[in-house]
C-alpha cells in the first residue's frame, strides 16, 4: 500500500509542511510514483518515517539522523551515549529549576502572598543570582542569612551611621567596623573565602540588586570595598600575601572568651607563669592552630599581632592586654 503526503501527515501526526521538508533536505523521500505521477510513500518510506521520529525523540538533530539510517561512518553506541549525555545535562538543568522555583517560593518570599511588584522583583533577583551562583549554593545562603540577618541589618546601619559622620576607612572605628563585617561574612559562608568574594563580585558586577532584600546599598558596598582593601594592605605589613589569604575563620565567640577569662587573671594579678595562665595559653593556642591551619610562620605572626599595626586589632575581640600576658605566658614556658 502507498500513501500520499497528506495520508502520511495525518497518520502520522505531522504536518505536511514537515514532510515536505524531509524531502527536500533529502531525509524522507517518496520512493515510488503513481499512474497519475504523484510522489507515493512505500511502506519502507514509511519505516524510515517512524525510525526518524524516534531519533527525533531521542534528541538528535536533523542533520544527524540521516548518517545514522544511511550506516555513513556513524556508530550507534556514540550516538546514543551523546544523546544520555544530552538527557543528563536537562535532567540537571530541570532539576535547578526546580530547586530555584522552590527557593523562590520558600525562601525569598518568605511565606508572604506577593504582589506583582514583589512577584517581579523576586524573579528579577532570582535571575541575577542564578548567574553567579548555584540552587544548591542559594539555598545554603539565604537558610544561613536567616541566622544573621538581624545583626547584618544592625552592622549596616552602624555603618551607614559611620558614614554619614564622614567617617574615613582608615580610622579605628571604620577598621572596626570593617573587622566585624568581615567576621559576619565569614560567620554567614561558613568561613568559605571564595563564596565569600563571589557574593562580594556579585554585587559589584550586577549593581541592580545592591540595596535589595538585605544588601547593602551600592555606596556602602563600594565603601566597604575600600575599607577590606586598606585592611588587606595593613595586614601585608605584617604577613605575606599568600599568609593573609591562608589565615582561616574562627568565631569571635572564641576569642572573646579567653579575653574574658584573661581579663579576670590579670584583675586578680594572676602570674604568666601561673597554672591559670598556662591553661589559658592552651586554649589561646589551640584557636590559633585552627585559624593558621598548621602553618607555624603565620601561627608566630598571630602570636604577635599585636605588635604590629594598632589598626589591625581594631574590633578583634581578643584585646592588646591579653595578648601581652599570654605572649609572656608562652615565652615562660
Amino acid at each position: 500500500m502507498h500513501m500520499k503526503v497528506g495520508e502520511l501527515a495525518r497518520s502520522t501526526g505531522l504536518t505536511v509542511r514537515t514532510l515536505h521538508h524531509y524531502d527536500e533536505i533529502g531525509l524522507l523521500r517518496p520512493s515510488v510514483r503513481s499512474e497519475a505521477g504523484y510522489r507515493m510513500y512505500a511502506a519502507q518510506d514509511v519505516a524510515r518515517l517512524h525510525a526518524i521520529q524516534a531519533l527525533r525523540h531521542l534528541g538528535l538533530a536533523l542533520g544527524a539522523i540521516a548518517p545514522i539510517l544511511d550506516g555513513r561512518d556513524v556508530r550507534p553506541e556514540a550516538i546514543l551515549d551523546q544523546q544520555m549525555q544530552a538527557l543528563q545535562r536537562r535532567i540537571r538543568e530541570a532539576t535547578e529549576l526546580h530547586d530555584r522555583l522552590a527557593l523562590l517560593r520558600a525562601g525569598i518570599l518568605a511565606g508572604r502572598n506577593p504582589d506583582t511588584g514583589e512577584w517581579v522583583e523576586s524573579l528579577s533577583l532570582m535571575a541575577t543570582f542564578g548567574k553567579h551562583f548555584s540552587a544548591g549554593e542559594l539555598k545554603s545562603i539565604f537558610t544561613r542569612y536567616a541566622q544573621i540577618e538581624g545583626e547584618w541589618l544592625a552592622l549596616q546601619a552602624e555603618v551607614r551611621a559611620h558614614m554619614d559622620a564622614g567617617g574615613t576607612v582608615e580610622s579605628s572605628q571604620g577598621q572596626a567596623l570593617t573587622y566585624r563585617w568581615k567576621q559576619l561574612m565569614a560567620c554567614w559562608m561558613q568561613g568559605d573565602f571564595a563564596l565569600m568574594e563571589r557574593w562580594g563580585a556579585m554585587y559589584r558586577h550586577e549593581p541592580s540588586a545592591s540595596g535589595r532584600r538585605g544588601a547593602p546599598p551600592a555606596d556602602m558596598i563600594a565603601y566597604m570595598d575600600r575599607a577590606i582593601a586598606c585592611r588587606f594592605a595593613l595586614a601585608c605589613t605584617h604577613f605575606t600575601e599568600s599568609e593573609v589569604k591562608a589565615i582561616g575563620y574562627v568565631p569571635d565567640a572564641e576569642f572573646a572568651a579567653i579575653d574574658a577569662a584573661g581579663r579576670k587573671l590579670l584583675a586578680a594579678g594572676a602570674s604568666p607563669r601561673s597554672r591559670q595562665a598556662r591553661a589559658l595559653l592552651k586554649r589561646w593556642d589551640a584557636l590559633l592552630d585552627r585559624a593558621c591551619a598548621g602553618d607555624p610562620a603565620i601561627r608566630r605572626k598571630l602570636q604577635t599581632l599585636h605588635q604590629a599595626h594598632p589598626l589591625l586589632l581594631a574590633g578583634h575581640p581578643l584585646g592588646p592586654e591579653v595578648r601581652r600576658f599570654l605572649q609572656e605566658s608562652a615565652e615562660t614556658a
